[in-house]
Order: C-alpha cells, then sequence, then structure tokens
C-alpha cells in the first residue's frame, strides 16, 4: 500500500510504501529530509510528526527516548508510514540533492598519519561524474551487504585538478573494514562505495559566525567545509575547535594553521583531554565541546557544525541549547560505528 507524505512547512509531497522508511523514500523521490547514520542510532532525522500514524523499526532510546515518541516525535529513518503523513522538518539545501550512485573506486593512497588514522584517497571512474556537497559522506559496500560510512574530506570542487575523494579511517580494532584497512589492504584495490549521503553541509544563505566543532576523525567533513569555504570566498567569521585525546590526535594541525594564513576569517582551537607529560602540551585541556563554551557563553548568534563521536555531538547539541543556540542552528555528523548501531 502506498501513502502520500508532505513535509511541513515546505508542503513538498512524495508517496512512501509500507515496506520502505520514510527517509529511503524521500531520498529515492528527491526529497531532503536532514539525516545522519541512517539506522536509527544517532536521532538526526527526528522530527515532529503532525498527523498520520508511523511504525517505526529498531531504535536506540539517546536517538527517540520513549518520551520524545509519546509527544509525537518519529525518526524518518526507521519510522515507516501506515496512513498519510504530514511531518514538520527543515528541508535540505535548496540546491537539491545529487544523484545517489553505486559505483567502483581505485584505493590510489593509504597514507599513515598517526597512529590509529589512515588518510585514504580513493580513484573515482574516469567517465562518472561524481557530485556531493562538502559535509557529505559515502558508504563501503562491503561483500557479505554490511556498509561503512566516511565523510568526504575533500571539497567538491578539489576533483577538477586532482579528481578522486579523500576520506580519514581510524582504526577500530577488530571492525571487519577497518582491520583490512590497517593490515592486508593495498593500492590498486578495487571497492565499491555509493553516495553521496547525509544533510550535513555549510548553509550559504546565512551571515552568522560559525563554530565548526570536531572530535577524532569529525574534522574529515570540517576540512571539506574549510576547503569549501576558502575556494567560494566565503568570509564569514568561523572558529574551530578540534579534539584529541593526545597532540598526535590532531593528525592534520599543520595543514589547518597552513590555511590561516588565506583565511583571515578563520581561528583554530585545539583541545586536548589527556595529555601526558611527555606530550609537552601548553594548550587548551578538557572536552573540547565544553572549551566553545568558555570562550563564548552566548551561543543565540550563532551557527554550530559538529562531527565526530556521538558523546561529543549529543553533549554538544544539549549544552548548546542551553547556552542559547535555536535548534535549526546546530547542524551535526555523529560518527557512529557499527558498534554503536547495535
Amino acid at each position: 500500500m502506498t501513502f502520500t507524505i508532505t513535509v511541513e512547512p515546505s508542503g513538498r509531497t512524495f508517496s512512501a510504501t509500507t515496506d520502505e522508511t520514510l527517509l529511503a523514500a524521500g531520498i529515492r523521490q528527491g526529497i531532503g529530509l536532514p539525516y545522519g547514520c541512517k539506522d536509527g542510532a544517532c536521532g538526526s532525522c527526528k522530527c515532529k510528526l503532525v498527523s498520520g500514524q508511523v511504525t517505526h523499526g529498531p531504535h536506540q532510546a539517546k536517538a527517540l527516548s520513549a518520551d520524545e515518541e509519546a509527544a509525537g516525535y518519529v525518526l524518518t529513518c526507521c519510522g515507516t508510514a501506515q496512513s498519510d503523513v504530514v511531518i514538520e522538518s527543515r528541508q535540505v539545501t535548496e540546491a537539491g540533492a545529487f544523484p545517489i550512485k553505486k559505483m567502483p573506486v581505485r584505493v590510489n593512497s593509504l597514507e599513515r598519519v598517526s597512529h590509529d588514522v589512515i588518510v585514504m584517497k580513493l580513484q573515482l571512474p574516469a567517465a562518472d561524474a561524481f557530485q556531493y556537497h562538502a559535509g557529505q559522506y559515502v558508504e563501503f559496500l562491503l561483500r557479505d551487504g554490511d556498509r561503512r560510512s566516511y565523510s568526504m574530506a575533500n571539497a567538491p570542487h578539489t576533483q577538477a585538478t586532482q579528481p578522486g575523494i579523500e576520506l580519514h579511517i581510524r582504526h577500530m580494532p577488530g571492525g571487519k573494514f577497518t582491520d583490512h584497512v590497517f593490515g592486508a589492504m593495498k593500492e590498486k584495490e578495487i571497492l565499491r562505495i555509493e553516495g553521496p549521503y547525509g544533510s550535513f553541509y555549510l548553509r550559504e544563505d546565512s551571515s552568522k559566525p560559525m563554530i565548526l566543532l570536531a572530535s577524532g576523525t569529525g574534522f574529515a567533513p570540517i576540512k571539506a567545509l574549510i576547503e569549501h569555504m576558502q575556494h567560494k570566498g566565503i568570509n564569514r567569521p568561523a572558529t574551530l575547535y578540534w579534539g584529541g585525546r593526545r597532540p598526535a590526535d590532531l593528525y592534520q594541525d599543520a595543514w589547518i594553521r597552513e590555511q590561516l594564513a588565506a583565511m583571515p576569517h578563520l581561528r583554530y582551537v585545539p583541545v586536548i583531554s589527556d595529555a601526558l607529560p611527555e606530550d609537552g602540551w601548553s594548550g587548551r585541556t578538557g572536552f573540547v565541546h565544553q572549551a566553545v563554551l568558555q570562550d563564548v557563553p552566548d551561543l543565540s548568534g550563532h551557527e554550530v557544525y559538529a562531527c565526530g563521536a556521538p558523546i561529543v555531538v549529543e553533549s554538544a547539541r544539549r549544552d548548546y541549547a542551553s547556552a542559547g543556540l535555536p535548534d535549526e542552528a546546530f547542524f551535526a555528523d555523529s560518527f557512529t560505528s557499527a558498534k554503536d548501531k547495535l
């Protein structure tokens, strides 16, 4: 059975069957709903159910609590329509969603930039244009049907001179994909990807100062945003807060500092949580999301772009709301692992 889904306040409509999620149906028909993990783990797709009936598949309480569900909120990534439905949700970019493609890619290079991070560069098919927004991600299609998601760390315009995409891969010991990346994977290996996915991208119609918040390899999509800002001549004030346990976790610190000279509107605040004496760290310490509040206690006039571990993103969303940040000014990409989705 097929039902009509209406998205307010835009008034756009699409159809959904009872065996596909609202999000999958929207993506299939080019309706840009916000989302992140697509697995009921991050809560990025949460929206208000105005009318109709939606049944949820498996999801985590941190993404949608029982109280939130009782209050009329739904997760479009795991909710299916049982009637015509009206939801209230912010739309994705006015530029529209780019087509989602499956394609083979070749591993061009593997550069270990820290003890547990590899920068992987992939070569795309020569005759196939791949369009995406800076901040979006692709999924690796594994042989057993599993998927692994990684954000593009290079802005789209870089493909004009250096075709391909850059990914930052953190080793998750015991992970079927990252064990292979850090073990047997060689250059020229052929993989399959699908994308682009995600509603994390720069809102260019705003003039508000920006907080760019990253933990660990959450820096990857932030790097793409910074490249995009420089390419487009976007001069909005922006401050990057990048957090790691030890200084070596800020694996492209030198790259950031190189950009500062060409981007006078960009500031950089590295934050370390567990420095050891031998690190000789004299900079900011503590939790990275709290460093933002120490510097900017009133966030009511800002936008925040947050990427990284779920605990960092969730803490930032909660604490920044208390500091006056409007919900619609918080954009996030929570890096959920396979373990996070259990």
